[in-house]
């Protein structure tokens, strides 16, 4: 290349009118790429620490309590880089809905999905591109009021709203069992005579199981048994049910063997059931809310 060339090459200066230099695609890719990876490495140690601490794997869970549409390796970044988040967006995504960023305020990063590419084997991928997020907390938007939890008939409800199993009363469970879903015969029994907090949180770890299972007749009830008591916590936290009888302290006997994409793999298990459930309880208690003015109407 001549060097005359850059003559030709467009001028951009500044407000200051200083001269600002051309924008260098591979020094950008590389960043990227480095970013890229740095969210990797924290998904990891993220992922670690988790498995051994039991104060700390309750604090994944409130956070996937909270995004429960978001991966589990994202929920990781989430607690890693912001564990307090309640509400995320960009800054496009603020920006529309007239809300901005607060001077000072640092972002943080999650992964999204990008262009799917060939492996070397032939195979499909989907590559996975850090992008900046920010809390409402860090933003102008008004804080939002507590949120206002359904009473305990009407929740209890919801959690058995489409159940994928039949859910029945009994008297015959063993001692200190609320409830218990049984994969042989595909059905839930509950206790007589709970009370309302002991009945979302059994029944909520039950139901879990039954997500999880697929009915192949091959079901572990003792091999799903955490995975299903985790989703029972995250429901509970997400529906305002109280949590002070959950512990964690045994996490690392459970996980402490296992490699951070299987740990991974466990708790993807636990937050689709969980999710499964929710979303069958937000669709019954919104279309309860649609109804409520219907039936106001025809009392007056």
């Amino acid at each position: 290349m001549s060097e005359l060339d850059e003559l030709f090459q467009p001028q951009v200066t500044t407000a200051s009118g200083q001269r600002e230099q051309p924008f260098d695609k591979e020094a950008w890719a590389q960043k990227k790429q480095e970013l890229r990876q740095w969210t990797y490495e924290t998904i990891d140690t993220a992922t670690a620490d988790i498995a051994q601490n039991g104060e700390q794997f309750q604090h994944y869970l409130d956070v996937q309590s909270r995004f429960d549409l978001y991966s589990v390796a994202n929920a990781l970044l989430i607690l890693a880089q912001r564990p307090d988040a309640t509400r995320i967006a960009d800054f496009d995504s603020w920006k529309e809905q007239g809300v901005y960023i607060r001077r000072k305020e640092s972002g943080f990063y999650i992964l999204e999905p990008g262009e799917e590419y060939k492996r070397e084997d032939g195979s499909t991928a989907i590559s996975y591109n850090p992008k900046k997020m920010f809390d409402v907390a860090q933003t102008t938007a008004p804080k939002k009021e507590s949120p206002i939890y359904p009473d305990d008939r009407t929740r209890i409800k919801a959690l058995m709203d489409r159940s994928p199993v039949a859910i029945t009363i009994g008297d015959a469970l063993p001692a200190e069992v609320h409830a218990l879903y049984q994969p042989d015969t595909r059905n839930i029994v509950i206790r007589r005579g709970l009370g309302a907090s002991d009945i979302f949180r059994a029944l909520a770890q039950e139901l879990a199981h039954a997500e999880i299972d697929r009915g192949h007749n091959d079901y572990s009830r003792s091999h799903y048994n955490f995975q299903a008591y985790c989703a029972a916590y995250m429901l509970c936290k997400k529906f305002g049910v109280e949590t002070a009888s959950f512990r964690f302290g045994r996490v690392h006997e459970r996980l402490k063997e296992l490699e951070p994409q299987h740990i991974r793999a466990e708790l993807t298990v636990m937050k689709d059931a969980a999710h499964d459930i929710s979303r069958r309880m937000h669709r019954m208690l919104a279309q309860q809310r649609q109804q409520q003015p219907n039936r106001s109407d025809s009392t007056r």
